[in-house]
């Protein structure tokens, strides 16, 4: 992600005009208050994903207002889903009222008048938000009238694979391409007409796309959480999802890779990125295969050979070794010596290893207890062995 505002570099006298003028012209014209002590801060950061915008802010206590003379100026005609990462909110819109905490999601909209504020908990504010055109949601829009400034739960089913969506968009925002981003906004769409869908009860359905996609979505985030099983496999995937292997085939034919190539890649990809982590250099090879669900460490040395040219030992001697003077490299993304990349517009969330914590480049937090704030900086990361 871009930063686009940093209160820290602008002088104190007017950085607060400066964030009000920012944000209208990232998100929307609104009227701000910074409230209580002093040692005010806020922080946008943004990035595009085609037509729509994902932005992660943070900020301390403030009350901000969108009123009809302001819509009347200026309307995009957005809806804006905001999950909060951090720290106590409110939002009124219509006739609803939302207290909000770490781990909700909150839609509201654009040309409708509302009222927010916030109070840190220990630290600064922080949201993401992703807004996008109304007429991209394939919902009534008169049904979500009833959903907007409503609490709707991220911790679990469709609402955790969109936070998980969303903040691993913020964590590799840098790294996508337009294509990618495009595809992001897709997927980014289609869960959150499920979810909102979901809380509508009995309305209109889903239109078919929509649903396979998200079904898609699904099946990726399984798999991902089962990498490092020997028994995963596409039969078990379609077992788990009360569908034949056939139909399991057919839904991943317009992606470009099977099921079955989806899963060998994404094990492969963690155990490259554990080769190349300094942290991992006391790990045995073939712990790290087993981890990532090989149980024989020559199919695992044939595989890796064929998928990125090198040996696995020999590709961990390049990506962990010292350039003279300086840090050993980081293995994480393309490491040093650029095999490989990350593609999270493929795997929706692909970088969710299950067994160590994660570094401090990352939009971290979603489904963890205590809730922990996002990192979209590029720290750097400090996992332990």
């Amino acid at each position: 992600m871009d930063v686009v505002f940093d209160s820290g570099g602008v002088p104190v006298p007017s950085w607060a005009d400066g964030w009000t003028e920012t944000t209208a012209l990232a998100l929307v014209t609104t009227r701000f208050r910074f409230t209580g002590a002093t040692n005010h801060s806020a922080r946008l950061q943004a990035m595009s994903l085609g037509s729509s915008q994902l932005s992660h802010l943070s900020y301390t206590a403030l009350s901000s207002q969108r009123t009809p003379a302001l819509i009347r100026r200026s309307d995009p005609e957005l809806y804006q889903l905001a999950l909060v990462l951090s720290g106590r909110q409110h939002i009124g819109q219509i006739r609803n009222d939302a207290a909000l905490g770490p781990g909700d999601f909150v839609l509201y909209d654009s040309s409708r008048p509302f009222e927010a504020s916030s109070l840190p908990d220990g630290g600064p504010a922080s949201n993401l938000v992703f807004q996008f055109p109304r007429k991209l949601l394939p919902l009534p829009g008169r049904g979500l009238d009833r959903l907007l400034a409503t609490p709707v739960p991220a911790r679990q089913g469709v609402g955790r694979l969109l936070a998980d969506l969303l903040t691993g968009a913020c964590r590799e925002g840098r790294t996508l391409t337009p294509d990618e981003g495009l595809r992001l906004q897709q997927a980014a769409l289609d869960l959150t007409a499920a979810l909102l869908g979901g809380r509508l009860g009995s309305g209109r359905p889903l239109p078919s796309d929509t649903r396979r996609r998200v079904l898609v979505v699904r099946i990726r985030t399984f798999i991902l959480g089962r990498l490092g099983e020997p028994e995963l496999t596409p039969q078990s995937v379609a077992a788990a999802h009360h569908m034949s292997l056939r139909s399991l085939h057919r839904l991943f034919e317009p992606h470009g890779e099977p099921v079955g190539a989806f899963i060998r890649r994404q094990r492969l990809e963690h155990a490259r990125r554990d080769l190349g982590d300094p942290a991992l250099l006391g790990t045995a090879i073939h712990a790290i295969a087993g981890r990532w669900g090989y149980t024989r460490p020559e199919d695992f040395t044939r595989a890796f050979r064929a998928a990125y040219g090198l040996a696995p030992k020999d590709f961990r001697l390049l990506s962990t070794a010292r350039p003279e003077g300086g840090a050993p490299c980081q293995g994480h993304g393309a490491g040093c010596h650029g095999v490989g990349r990350d593609r999270l517009a493929e795997s929706f969330s692909s970088d969710r290893p299950t067994d160590r914590p994660e570094g401090k480049t990352s939009c971290e937090g979603i489904g963890d207890t205590p809730w922990r704030p996002p990192r979209c900086s590029s720290e750097p990361s400090s996992r332990p062995s």
